[in-house]
């Protein structure tokens, strides 16, 4: 009995404090209105290929972009929301973006290298029901991915996990894999239920970078097939191929890959990177 009160109490320290450092970092400037606005979306996330409804993009943005906007409009709002390097991108604009413009590109998103960062979780009833909050706020962690939005042509995610998970057989699922595919409801990374809300945080506007991005992520994945490694939690993992990708290309100084905060919130990503040559 004292052996499962002290981890019954263990574990509610854990998400308590996990609740105290979702509420309290990386808020932006109005925390109140953040988290009224990540509530929303929650609240009105979708599964499967049921898109978000017309009250859900009323009540969550229509007071931001009205509640008929137009690409231009949205990519407006998004040119605003980025001037701080960080904004959220949820299911309920992913949604109407590609209702409006049929997929996500430069029309409704700024050009630029962005990272974005997700909780972790299953999009499929009935967990996803409960998940989807208790990833938000009361398991910490965060799964990071890399988006490129290019001035011509439909936005890429390079989205690193387990082989596993990807669709498609194989016979190391454990194996630590990469994916470069269109920026769209079918792609590995991208706003669903369980995951319905995405931190993105722009790293490169830099027409040149943003133009060499998918040839450079796409070597970053081939090297990491070469290296024919095992995923692990702490490391190394999905966080750490971004953040050494990151780091690599100059958009992420190593002292704040390695800071303590962000490798709590990313697990791996503080993680040693290999040699120049031999590695992502």
């Amino acid at each position: 009995m004292i052996t499962g009160q002290g981890l019954a109490g263990f574990v509610v320290l854990f998400l308590a404090t996990n609740l105290v450092l979702s509420l309290s970092t990386f808020r932006g400037e109005n925390p109140a209105s953040r988290t009224a606005h990540e509530l929303g979306v929650l609240w009105f996330s979708t599964t499967g290929d049921t898109p978000t409804s017309d009250q859900a993009f009323r009540v969550v943005h229509g007071g931001e972009v009205g509640d008929n906007p137009t690409a231009a409009d949205i990519r407006a709002h998004f040119e605003q929301a980025s001037e701080g390097g960080t904004f959220l991108l949820d299911q309920v604009m992913v949604d109407r973006m590609q209702a409006i413009n049929g997929r996500i590109d430069s029309r409704v998103m700024p050009p630029g290298v962005y990272v974005g960062a997700h909780a972790l979780g299953p999009d499929n009833a009935p967990l996803v029901w409960v998940t989807k909050w208790m990833g938000q706020y009361l398991l910490f962690p965060r799964h990071a991915y890399i988006l490129v939005v290019p001035a011509q042509g439909e936005a890429i995610a390079f989205s690193a996990s387990q082989e596993g998970k990807f669709p498609g057989f194989t016979d190391r699922p454990d194996r630590l894999s990469a994916r470069i595919s269109p920026y769209t409801d079918a792609a590995y990374d991208f706003p669903s239920s369980g995951e319905a809300l995405h931190e993105m945080t722009i790293v490169s506007r830099d027409p040149a970078v943003v133009a060499t991005a998918p040839a450079a992520l796409d070597l970053a994945r081939r090297r990491l097939e070469a290296e024919n490694l095992t995923y692990g939690l702490l490391a190394p993992n999905s966080n750490t191929v971004v953040g050494c990708i990151l780091e690599g290309a100059g958009l992420m100084p190593a002292e704040v890959r390695r800071s303590t905060l962000l490798a709590l919130r990313a697990p791996g990503m503080g993680a040693a990177c290999p040699p120049p040559g031999e590695g992502p």
